[in-house]
């Protein structure tokens, strides 16, 4: 394979392939282990979000605590994770998008 020049183009490539290529040269136990994550995550998210929509007085609570857990997720693991998380990491990331995608998908199902 052809070594190509080192500009910034090829190395915004490199930093977006490394992760997919870490990912799918990895283990299956940490593919299958990150994928039930991922849909672990997307499972719980929806029960949340569908027990804050059906608590009415809850929603605008339960969207904040939501957010605030996220958002401290994100931040311990800019902090601690380092460059090469581990697989606790990578359980966490998985879960916390599971159920963003969850909740973001039960917005568009409520249509707002």
């Amino acid at each position: 394979m052809t070594q190509l020049q080192s500009t910034r183009w090829n190395a915004l490539l490199q930093r977006l392939v490394q992760p997919l290529e870490r990912w799918l040269g990895g283990s299956w136990r940490n593919r299958s282990i990150g994928l039930l994550a991922l849909l672990l995550g997307a499972y719980l998210g929806s029960n949340v979000a569908s027990i804050f929509v059906n608590l009415a007085k809850l929603q605008s609570l339960g969207a904040l605590l939501m957010l605030l857990g996220t958002e401290a997720l994100v931040r311990l693991r800019g902090r601690y994770a380092g460059e090469q998380p581990g697989l606790a990491w990578t359980v966490l990331d998985n879960l916390r998008i599971g159920a963003v995608f969850a909740v973001v998908q039960e917005a568009f199902k409520l249509g707002s």
